[in-house]
């Protein structure tokens, strides 16, 4: 796997995904961007754009606050609050109230019990431990070479370990999708946006989701590097 001090697999398998990440990052801050110079021909503003599309749903308790930073929008199911960033919170642009209908969204989902948010939620501690062992029981694996059984399972441990975050993003996957197609429906059914602007929200949620799929496309890769580099171990060994 390693060619003159380079490590093949993760030139070929990670990098690109990596490089896709850092596009997807800057498309998506790029599109937010050109997005907030078209204002809304009604002027709603986004935490008012997430009102409504709350009340169209029948959703009545679910709190609006505003957030520092910049596209830091989130829905905090704990505190059953959408937060929006200053960007977005008293913005009239078609991307503000694409973004904010978006976190409106997971709160709809939650209210409806959409199925997928509510495994994700269910999965994120155990995949939060999961990530951060990962790493430390692969090199305490290594470490135990002389112990060949538990060198092996300790490795294998951390490689399943770190597939826990692959499952999280597959299950992030359709939660988003999905909550981006909420939020175009509320958008048009509730006429915040004429036709025209309307693909202006459109494609900053699009450009949203694409970093998504990069973030599944780059634990996809490190997974595969990590099988392929420790997997075949034991059979080697067993050889």
């Amino acid at each position: 796997m390693f060619y003159y001090g380079f490590d093949m697999t993760y030139l070929v398998l990670v990098l690109p995904c990596v490089i896709f990440s850092l596009w997807a990052s800057a498309k998506v801050n790029s599109t937010f961007k050109k997005y907030s110079n078209q204002l809304s021909r009604r002027r709603i503003t986004g935490a008012e754009a997430a009102r409504r599309v709350l009340k169209a749903n029948d959703v009545h308790d679910v709190r609006i606050e505003r957030v520092s930073g910049n596209l830091t929008d989130h829905y905090d199911p704990k505190a059953n609050v959408i937060r929006l960033s200053d960007s977005v919170y008293d913005s009239i642009s078609t991307a503000a109230i694409g973004v904010a209908c978006h976190e409106a969204g997971h709160a709809v989902q939650y209210a409806a019990n959409y199925a997928p948010i509510k495994l994700r939620a269910a999965i994120i501690p155990i995949t939060n431990i999961g990530s951060k062992l990962a790493m430390p029981l692969i090199l305490l694996g290594l470490l135990l070479t002389f112990m060949e059984d538990f060198s092996y399972f300790f490795v294998y441990l951390g490689i399943a370990c770190f597939g826990l975050s692959l499952v999280f993003q597959l299950i992030t996957l359709p939660v988003e999708f999905n909550a981006s197609r909420r939020a175009m429906a509320a958008i048009q059914d509730s006429e915040l946006l004429t036709s025209e602007e309307q693909r202006g929200a459109r494609k900053t949620l699009t450009a949203a989701a694409m970093t998504y799929v990069a973030a599944t496309a780059v634990a996809l890769a490190q997974l595969l590097r990590l099988i392929l580099i420790f997997g075949g171990r034991g059979r080697r060994r067993n050889d």
